[in-house]
């Protein structure tokens, strides 16, 4: 029993005063005063009978009132004195209160690691918080867990920043001693207990005004007497036998056998866990019911009966789409990543879904698995695929307007139909005008065609650039196909393949101080690619390498000359985590064309670098040789190396990133790559990290800094710089 004693001191009895008032005389005569036992005795005497009321020695007369019967007069009631508590008996023979609420468990004494005499464990969780516990249970191994999730829950913590008086954290303390509990229920400890108790500084020595005690120097300990934890017994998997030879494969996957130990948890991990791995063997319709979990204390032991209904073992039949002029069967078949009589998979129905999603051609979609042939014979049934979805908006008009130091004002404009011609034939027109650049064009592009994010365009456009490097009319036609690598399915290897036909008037910025004559050019390339792609992640990625190879062969035609030439270039990217707040990245990229000389090439088709995706710090273009007005002429040799450390700050919930970072480009007029003459440049950036990417704002300035060469340059995009 604990006893909280406040404050206890013999108190001394103060007489009437002889001089009173009359009334009061009237009630306590003097005689009284003077004598108190004689007054009291001669007022009883004086009593009428009726008034003293009934003798005590005589017996009670039956009342209809009174239903029980009297008492035998052989009844004996024993009355046992109260244990002595030596602590109220020192508090109440001291006739002072007792400094603190904690008088029925006094603190042990503790060894240096928080061990009691008595080997129980003491464990501080949080400043108003302390768990007690045997030793044995410190060696538990999923102990950290346990007091973590406490803490995750526990009232007292969740609310400490609240104002309340004690009252209200005792209450948060009887929920955080119920909750201790069911968490020693979710690990097997089915027998339990957990005790509390608080104790407050003594009076006086509060946190509060004037040393008040205040309900945030209330400390809590809780005692967890946690009982033997309970084994799993027999379990029971319902049909699940009925599988026949992929019974090993599903049961392997419920991965709670009898003696292990009691893990609430495990039991809803593993059932999901056998729900996939059916989903994921063929078994279309199967179904896993509640578990329902037998506690014997007699044996300390649950038994475990799970209801499995696998049904039978299927294969896929044909994708039907209930809008098939519009997204045919066919057309989804091809999207989806599995052939008719593979073996059903969930998971290939789930991307199949996303898929489809990700055409930008649907509002509502529905999937399910329907029977069409029933499993017979040891044979696996067949299942059709039904795709119910109705159409999103098809249109969109788009425009932005923007402004740029080096640009000038660009203004674009967008129409596009993205279903023009069924299926997933998307048209776009589109239109800029300019400062610098001026065009028009259209694109026509078959979205998955005869396969999944296999890509067909082609792109038609009229164009005029002028920049510091040259001024150029074009008219250019553009087909390709490519193999692309997406947000849902990155692709270890992607590909493009083309066609292109460009015909160009160009002239450089100055020729020998004068302004150039136009040239005309006429190009035929077939550029193509490969992307060998080991990293983590298509728009942020922390670690692995990526090897990209470029390569266009040329055909070019000035003024009657020909020219034959291959534009080339290898890129590779690495990424390095040194922590898990730190990620090293790496680029480094090598450019060349062979086969013609550098006058006999256009200078829209030469290499330049210099600005955000290059070499930050630069203006767009503006590294390597330049004319006697300073104007880039461009190389057929180009270089460019990049650093930088991608520094997680934890601040905004862990979402911003700060990168400091390092560049350093060139480019020559020599065929091959010199390493020459580089110009570095060096910065800092932030990331802002979003579900779709991160925001990239970057701050560089050169750090070999040309005549004409800006001291600051700033850079705002989506995605890592590389």
């Amino acid at each position: 029993m604990a006893l909280a004693v406040s404050g206890l001191a013999p108190h001394v009895a103060h007489a009437q005063s002889l001089n009173a008032d009359a009334e009061l005389e009237d009630l306590i005569p003097d005689s009284a005063i003077a004598d108190p036992e004689s007054w009291a005795l001669d007022t009883l005497a004086a009593q009428a009978p009726e008034d003293i009321g009934p003798d005590p020695d005589t017996p009670m007369t039956d009342d209809p009132l009174f239903t029980i019967d009297w008492p035998e007069d052989d009844l004996v009631i024993a009355i046992e004195p109260l244990e002595e508590d030596p602590a109220l008996t020192e508090a109440l023979s001291a006739g002072a209160p007792r400094p603190a609420q904690d008088i029925a468990l006094p603190e042990m004494a503790r060894d240096n690691r928080g061990a009691n005499a008595n080997g129980q464990v003491s464990d501080e969780l949080a400043k108003q918080i302390t768990l007690r516990y045997p030793s044995e249970f410190a060696k538990f191994e999923k102990k950290d867990e346990f007091e973590q999730r406490f803490r995750d829950l526990s009232d007292i913590v969740q609310l400490a920043d609240k104002d309340d008086n004690l009252a209200q954290l005792t209450n948060r303390a009887q929920a955080d001693q119920e909750l201790l509990e069911t968490l020693l229920s979710a690990y097997g400890f089915y027998d339990g207990e957990v005790t509390q108790r608080v104790s407050t500084p003594p009076p006086g020595e509060g946190s509060g005004e004037a040393g008040a005690v205040m309900a945030s120097d209330a400390r809590f300990t809780f005692t967890i007497d946690p009982g033997p934890q309970f084994t799993f017994g027999a379990i029971d998997l319902g049909k699940l036998a009925q599988v026949g030879a992929d019974y090993d494969v599903l049961r392997a996957a419920f991965g709670i056998q009898s003696g292990d130990p009691v893990y609430e948890d495990a039991i809803v991990f593993e059932r999901i866990d056998l729900d996939v791995a059916l989903g994921e063997n063929g078994y279309a319709f199967a179904e896993v019911g509640a578990a329902d979990l037998l506690v014997d204390h007699a044996r300390d032991q649950a038994d475990l009966n799970l209801p499995v209904e696998p049904g039978g073992k299927y294969v896929f039949g044909s994708v039907i789409s209930s809008m098939p002029k519009f997204l045919s069967g066919k057309h989804l078949g091809e999207i989806a990543r599995f052939d008719a009589g593979e073996v059903y998979k969930e998971s290939d129905v789930e991307d199949l879904r996303r898929a489809i999603l990700a055409t930008g051609l649907i509002s509502t979609l529905a999937i399910q698995p329907r029977e069409v042939k029933a499993p017979a014979n040891g044979e696996p049934g067949i299942v059709d695929i039904d795709v119910d979805l109705t159409k999103a908006p098809l249109r969109t008009i788009a425009g932005s307007v923007g402004y740029a130091s080096t640009d000038g004002i660009r203004t674009e404009v967008s129409w596009e139909h993205r279903n023009f011609f069924p299926p997933e034939g998307l048209l776009r027109v589109r239109a800029i005008a300019g400062t610098q650049e001026q065009l028009l064009g259209a694109t026509v592009r078959r979205n998955n065609w005869r396969g999944r994010d296999k890509v067909l365009s082609l792109d038609v456009f009229a164009n005029t650039i002028d920049r510091d490097a040259y001024e150029a009319r074009t008219i250019s036609a553009i087909a390709k196909f490519e193999r692309l690598s997406t947000l849902i399915y990155q692709k270890e290897v992607s590909y493009s393949i083309g066609v292109e036909l460009v015909a160009t008037q160009e002239r450089e910025g100055t020729l020998g101080g004068e302004t150039g004559p136009r040239e005309t050019y006429f190009v035929a390339a077939l550029p193509g690619s490969v992307l060998l792609d080991q990293s983590d992640s298509l728009l942020d990625p922390t670690k692995g390498w990526r090897l990209e190879a470029w390569a266009s062969p040329e055909v070019s035609a000035n003024e009657g000359v020909t020219s034959t030439y291959a534009r080339t270039f290898l890129e590779g990217r690495y990424y390095q985590p040194f922590s898990d707040s730190i990620v090293l990245a790496g680029r480094a990229k090598l450019g060349m064309i062979q086969g013609a000389a550098l006058g006999s090439i256009a200078p829209s088709r030469r290499f330049y670098a210099g600005g955000g995706g290059s070499v930050r710090g630069y203006g767009y273009q503006q590294i390597g040789p330049k004319d006697d007005l300073g104007e880039p002429t461009g190389g057929r040799a180009l270089s460019e190396l990049s650093l930088e450390a991608r520094v997680r700050t934890g601040m905004f919930d862990g979402a911003l990133s700060v990168v400091p970072f390092i560049d350093a480009g060139a480019v020559d007029t020599t065929t091959t790559p010199r390493l020459r003459d580089l110009q570095f440049g060096a910065g800092v950036g932030v990331r802002y990290h979003t579900s779709f990417g991160p925001l990239r704002i970057d701050l560089a300035t050169p750090l070999n800094r040309r005549p004409g060469d800006g001291r600051i340059a700033v850079y705002v995009a989506l995605g890592q710089a590389f």
